[in-house]
């Protein structure tokens, strides 16, 4: 009997253990879900995980911005789960159970007296999920670079926090035969927006900075043509596009030898085209501000401030400012064009764009932009490291600016501008994004924050098929239904260049035949200033004037009468078909040259400088001496390097020159004053032009 009976008890032990054993699933991986919200319902994520036999879980709420935040009171009982989030008014509680097949947790969910319904649905993990749907991605991509002319491409994409998909595709090197990889550096152009914001974000962080004070009060020097708009630009405005002020941009576009300062005393002279946050007006002017507002806070540089705050931090070693920097890397790809009449591949020279670099000049890998992607969707944090307050970068993130734009498919909503990223719903899901491209290198970044993704593509020939691969690649991860963006792109891409060649053939329709220049070629040669712009030279070799601004030099041909057009240059086409009207003064000298270098303005005036030898001492001194006029003994004198006329019984003159070889009494500039010289340089006499007439005045010894 008493075997007998230990067996039934054995037996009901065994019994027993085996019904808790179905009792209790193992509730261990991702469950996907929502809180039967009033209205739409509140979508959720659950990962739940057995350390040392004890349940751990976190809970990501999209929407919301909670990410990956660690749960209390994890705990199950058979069939019951409860978990609860920890520093929350109401103290959210979640109570559910296990279905039998274990696939379903269902329950209700509790803050501060109310109760809601909630669901979760146990599904594989984000990254493994993603992974599986890029399954023949990068067959697409490498038929995507053939069929668009493209060298070549590297593309990452994070999801669930990892990197999911890192290839390069296609030619780094077109010459040399170098394969794309997921390492290559290339230049990301204004994507590096994004980045001097951030870093900007951490200078709030640190109290160093306020988004909405005066630019003033850390920019003492920093001025607008317009006091107002000086008054109100704060650093917000400098990185979201409306300050007011266009682009300008040919005023630092291969600029090699100013300096971040001089380009900031350069701005009190740029024309506004609108009132500061009237209008969404791209401008990376504002940029190069901000970044170097970082360095002045900092007592350092924008680069350095970048590197020590964000780029070591985020394991970015490769990551750096200059393209004179990616070409001592083993690892980086070329730039280059289609030529316009071939569409053969053509390699481009690197243009150092270091004096904008706040801009646009950092040079990276999709590997190492994968770190940025993750540290954007990780709310700031790196490891266990966090970077910048999550509220802050939140704001970065943040809508601020409409920019007016129409959207051009209803998938797509109408985007708006937030710290250095553009902002809009792709679909149904939020993103943010950003463009870059420089020189035959163009790159698309985009983050989808409440869904984990973000995704980097480069090519190294100017298209749009950067944007093309992301949002293939963003359909695929989402699971939305496919859209042809390839064949669409191709469409347009082809109509662009249609369209582009009947422009061509049009332009000379505009052209007034059978006209001359109003002067010899000579003439026009000379260097020409503008306050803003600087310098922009003219000369004539041969019989052909040709132009230089910012260090490119552009031939010029005849258009008519006195208008001069920028001709087919292979070297660097940046002022081809750009126009150049040249304007005379009341006396019939050239004075003045005028471009559309910004095309939301009136063109830009560049005056005439007079001959560089009217400022030199030396030079001056034959005009010095005594001259006869009308009976009065007339002084020429020389103060520094500035001629002076003392007339008795008034006050001295100073007199400054002009083009034409004259000079202009500055406190009387209605008379001007000339000499006569032979062709050995001797002067003889003194001409003074007034209003009343012309008189001579011959000099005396």
């Amino acid at each position: 009997m008493d075997r007998i009976r230990f067996s039934v008890v054995a037996l009901a032990m065994l019994i027993s253990t085996a019904s808790a054993s179905a009792q209790a699933p193992d509730v261990s991986g991702h469950w996907v879900g929502e809180i039967d919200t009033p209205g739409a319902g509140l979508g959720i994520d659950v990962d739940f995980s057995t350390e040392g036999g004890t349940l751990r879980g976190d809970i990501s709420i999209p929407v919301q911005g909670v990410q990956d935040m660690e749960l209390i009171g994890v705990s199950q009982d058979g069939t019951s789960v409860r978990f609860a989030m920890p520093d929350i008014p109401g103290d959210p509680t979640f109570a559910g159970t296990v279905s039998e097949d274990g696939d379903r947790i269902t329950g209700t969910f509790t803050q501060g007296g109310a109760s809601l319904d909630f669901g979760l649905t146990r599904g594989d993990q984000p990254a493994v999920k993603a992974r599986a749907s890029l399954d023949g991605f990068g067959d697409f991509v490498a038929r995507a670079i053939e069929e668009w002319n493209v060298p070549g491409s590297a593309i990452a994409v994070v999801a669930g926090g990892e990197v999911v998909f890192a290839e390069g595709f296609g030619l780094r090197d077109v010459e040399r035969q170098l394969p794309m990889t997921p390492d290559t550096l290339f230049a990301i152009g204004s994507t590096t927006k994004a980045f001097t914001a951030t870093l900007l974000g951490t200078l709030v962080d640190e109290g160093l900075l306020a988004w909405d004070a005066p630019l003033t009060t850390f920019l003492p020097e920093f001025r607008l043509s317009d006091p107002t708009a000086t008054q109100l630009m704060t650093p917000r405005d400098l990185v979201t596009h409306r300050s007011g002020l266009p682009r300008h941009d040919l005023l630092w576009y291969n600029n090699n030898e100013s300096t971040r300062a001089e380009l900031v005393a350069r701005l009190a002279h740029l024309e506004l085209s609108e009132q500061p946050r009237a209008k969404f007006q791209y401008n990376n002017l504002m940029f190069m501000t901000a970044g170097y507002l970082a360095g002045r806070l900092t007592g350092s540089t924008w680069e350095e401030a970048m590197r020590a705050r964000l780029l070591d931090p985020l394991g970015m070693t490769r990551t750096n400012f200059s393209v004179s920097d990616s070409q001592q890397d083993d690892d980086f790809s070329q730039p280059y064009r289609e030529h316009d009449d071939t569409h053969e591949i053509e390699l481009i020279p690197f243009r150092p764009i270091d004096l904008i670099g706040p801009a646009g000049s950092l040079n990276s890998s999709v590997n190492e932009m994968a770190k940025w992607l993750l540290f954007n969707l990780n709310r700031g944090k790196v490891g266990d490291r966090q970077l910048i307050d999550p509220g802050i970068l939140a704001d970065v993130h943040s809508p601020h600016m409409t920019t007016g734009e129409t959207p051009e498919r209803p998938e797509i909503s109408q985007g708006s501008y937030g710290l250095g990223w553009g902002i809009d719903t792709y679909r149904g899901h939020r993103r943010i994004a950003h463009g870059g491209g420089i020189d035959g290198f163009i790159t698309s970044v985009m983050l989808f924050p409440d869904d984990g993704v973000g995704i980097v593509a480069f090519v190294n020939r100017g298209s749009g098929l950067p944007g093309v691969l992301a949002q293939h690649a963003a359909d695929l991860v989402l699971d939305l239904e496919s859209i042809d963006w390839y064949g669409e792109g191709l469409e347009e891409r082809k109509a662009a260049l249609e369209a582009q060649e009947k422009a061509e053939e049009k332009m000379e329709e505009t052209r007034v035949p059978d006209t001359s220049p109003a002067h010899p070629l000579v003439d026009y040669a000379g260097e020409y200033w503008n306050p803003g712009y600087g310098t922009l030279e003219i000369s004539l070799d041969g019989d052909r004037l040709s132009a230089l601004f910012n260090n490119i030099e552009t031939p010029l041909d005849h258009w008519h009468y006195d208008v001069w057009n920028g001709a087919r240059n292979d070297d660097d086409p940046t002022f081809e078909d750009t126009r150049f009207q040249f304007r005379s003064n009341v006396e019939g000298d050239i004075a003045s040259v005028e471009s559309s270098f910004e095309a939301r303005l009136d063109p830009i005036v560049f005056d005439k400088r007079p001959d560089s030898r009217l400022y030199d001492a030396e030079y001056l001194e034959r005009y010095v001496g005594r001259y006869e006029l009308s009976g009065q003994v007339v002084t020429v004198g020389l103060s520094g390097s500035t001629l002076t006329v003392s007339i008795p019984g008034q006050p001295m003159y100073t007199l400054e020159p002009e083009v034409g070889g004259r000079f202009t009494l500055v406190e009387v500039p209605i008379i001007k004053v000339g000499f006569v010289e032979d062709e050995e340089g001797t002067v003889s006499a003194a001409t003074f032009f007034q209003p009343n007439g012309v008189f001579e005045a011959e000099r005396v010894e």
